[in-house]
C-alpha cells in the first residue's frame, strides 16, 4: 500500500479474511489478502464493544502512536499500512510475519545454539537501539512479541503496553489510574516484567534491557530465567533476582545476562551508554560480529520441515462479518488438518454435539462412572456433559471456579478448594453466549451477564456447547455463533 491509497479510505470489504493467527484479550489478528494487489497483511480488528467496556482505548492509541512513530524507521517492526473502522471494529494493517513467533521456534528447537542466539540478540539490540532513538519503551517485550519475517530476521510487534517518553518530565510520569489498572489486569506472560513495574516506580528505557537478557537467557536454555507455580511468586523471584543458569551454559552469554538482569534499573549494561547501546555491542559475547552488517541469519535446523504455511481460498468473499469472525476463531481453537479454511459445520453434523446423540444406555452407563467422582452429589446426580476450571470475574479479582454442565438444564459453579456450590447460571430461552476471544466468553441471562475467561482457551468451545444444551431444551431455539 502506497501513501496514495489513503485517498479511499480502506474498508473490510477491500480484503478477503482467512485464518485467524493470533489473539489478545481483545483483538483477534487474521491473516488477509488485500483483493487490489493480492498482497498479504496481517490485520489486528479490535472490537469497539469490547475497548470501551474495558476501558482500554488508551491501549488502542498507544498502540496506533507508537507504530506511526516507528513508521520507516527499521526492518525490525511491523509496520502499520493503515487503519480503518466500521460501526463494530478497529482495523490496524499490518506486515504479516511469516514464520511465527520467536516462542514457538524456541520451543519447536528446544534452544538455540550459540550462534542462533547471538545473531537475534543482535537484532533485537538493533531494534532496541532504534526505540531508544525515538524514546518508546516496549515494556513488553518476550518472546511472542517477536516474530520472523520471510527471511528469517526478527520483527517486533505489540506496542499496546508502550510508552512514548516526552522532554517534559511530567509528562513521563503516567496517570495513577492508568498505571494501577495496567498492574491489576496483568494476565499474560509474567516472566520478563521488569521489578521497576512490579514495584510501581516509574518505568524506562532500561526497562527493555531487562526484557533482553530474559529472552537471551530462554534462547540458550529453552526456558525462561525466573518460574514457579504462579504470577505471584514469579514476581516474588523477579524482585529478590532468583534464578539459576542450567549446567552448561555459555560462559559469556552468562556474563552478558548478568550484567542485564540487575535490579537498579541504571546499573545495567547499556543503562547510562552515551551512544546506546555500545557497551552491548563491545561485550565479549557480540566479539567479530559486524553490527552494521549482521548477514544473513544463520540456518534454522529442521527447516527440511517446514510448518505448512496459511492459505486463503480463491473461493471466498471480502469483508468480516459476526459468521466469518466467529468461524474462524473456532477454527483458529480447533483447527482442521488442512490449512486452508473449510466450511462451518452444519447444524445437522450431530456427530459432535454433546447430548443430541447421547442414548439412555449410555447415560446410565455414564452415570455410573461419575457416582465414584468427587461432583456427582454436587450436580445432584445430574449428568456432567462439560466441566472445567474457569476464572468468574465479580468486581476486581477473577475467582476460579469448577464449571460443570449438566443434563437438566444446569450450569453449576463450585469452589474447587472448599468444595461448595456456589451458585447456578439460571437457563431460559433467552440466554445467550458471547465469545469475546478465545479465553474471554459472557453468558447473558436476561438479570446479568456472566463474565468467564477459561485459563486453557476454549472460550469458543464453552460457547458452543452451551448452545447445543440450550438448543436442545428450550424450542424454537439453535446454536447461536457470536
Amino acid at each position: 500500500m502506497t501513501p496514495g491509497d489513503n485517498v479511499r479510505k480502506k474498508t473490510p470489504q477491500d480484503f478477503v479474511f482467512g485464518k485467524a493467527i493470533g489473539e489478545g484479550s481483545f483483538s483477534t489478528v487474521y491473516l488477509a489478502k488485500d483483493i487490489h494487489t493480492n498482497r498479504e497483511y496481517a490485520i489486528k480488528v479490535l472490537e469497539k464493544r469490547h475497548i470501551l467496556k474495558e476501558n482500554k482505548m488508551d491501549y488502542v492509541m498507544r498502540e496506533k502512536n507508537v507504530l506511526q512513530t516507528l513508521s520507516g524507521c527499521s526492518n525490525h517492526f511491523v509496520h502499520l499500512h493503515c487503519t480503518f473502522q466500521d460501526n463494530q471494529r478497529l482495523y490496524f494493517v499490518l506486515t504479516y510475519a511469516k514464520n511465527g513467533e520467536l516462542l514457538t521456534k524456541i520451543n519447536e528447537l528446544k534452544k538455540f545454539s550459540i550462534e542462533m542466539a547471538r545473531y537475534y540478540a543482535a537484532e533485537i539490540v538493533l531494534a532496541l537501539e532504534v526505540l531508544n532513538s525515538l524514546g518508546v519503551i516496549h515494556r513488553d517485550l518476550k518472546p511472542e512479541n517477536i516474530l520472523f519475517d520471510e527471511n528469517w530476521n526478527i520483527v517486533v510487534t505489540d506496542f499496546g503496553s508502550a510508552k512514548i517518553l516526552r522532554k517534559d518530565s511530567d509528562e513521563n510520569k503516567e496517570p495513577e489510574a492508568i498505571s494501577r489498572r495496567r498492574k491489576n489486569s496483568f494476565v499474560g506472560t509474567a516472566q520478563y516484567v521488569s521489578p521497576e513495574l512490579l514495584q510501581d516506580t516509574e518505568v524506562c528505557l532500561a526497562s527493555d534491557l531487562w526484557a533482553l537478557g530474559c529472552i537471551l537467557y530462554q534462547m540458550l536454555s529453552g526456558e525462561a530465567p525466573f518460574k514457579a507455580g504462579s504470577e505471584y511468586l514469579i514476581f516474588q523471584k523477579i524482585l529478590k533476582l532468583e534464578y539459576e543458569f542450567p549446567e552448561g551454559f555459555n560462559k559469556t552469554a552468562k556474563d552478558l545476562v548478568e550484567k542485564l538482569l540487575v535490579l537498579v534499573p541504571n546499573k545495567r549494561l547499556g543503562a547510562t551508554d552515551s551512544r546506546p547501546y555500545t557497551s552491548i555491542r563491545d561485550h565479549e559475547f557480540f566479539l567479530d560480529l559486524d553490527f552494521e552488517d549482521l548477514g544473513p541469519p544463520p540456518r534454522m535446523m529442521k527447516e527440511s520441515t517446514p510448518a505448512p504455511q496459511p492459505v486463503i481460498p480463491d473461493n471466498l468473499e471480502p469483508g468480516l462479518d459476526e459468521h466469518r469472525a466467529t468461524q474462524l476463531q473456532f477454527e483458529m481453537v480447533c483447527p482442521t488438518t488442512a490449512t486452508v479454511v473449510t466450511p462451518t459445520r452444519k447444524k445437522s453434523e450431530a456427530n459432535r454435539n454433546i447430548i443430541a446423540n447421547l442414548q439412555p444406555e449410555d447415560i446410565e452407563r455414564r452415570l455410573e462412572i461419575q457416582k465414584k467422582g468427587k461432583w456427582h452429589d454436587i450436580v445432584e446426580g445430574n449428568l456432567i456433559l462439560k466441566q472445567g476450571l474457569i476464572d468468574k470475574k465479580k468486581g476486581l479479582f477473577p475467582r476460579r471456579r469448577m464449571f460443570l454442565l449438566t443434563m437438566g438444564p444446569h450450569l453449576y459453579y463450585v469452589d474447587p478448594a472448599s468444595m461448595v456450590l456456589k451458585g447456578q447460571i439460571p437457563w431460559s430461552d433467552d440466554m445467550r453466549t458471547e465469545s469475546k476471544n478465545f479465553k474471554t466468553f459472557f453468558v447473558h441471562t436476561p438479570n446479568r451477564t456472566y463474565y468467564l475467561e477459561d485459563p486453557e482457551g476454549y472460550a469458543l468451545e464453552w460457547c458452543r456447547v452451551i448452545d447445543e444444551v440450550k438448543a436442545h431444551y428450550f424450542s424454537n431455539t439453535s446454536p447461536s455463533r457470536s
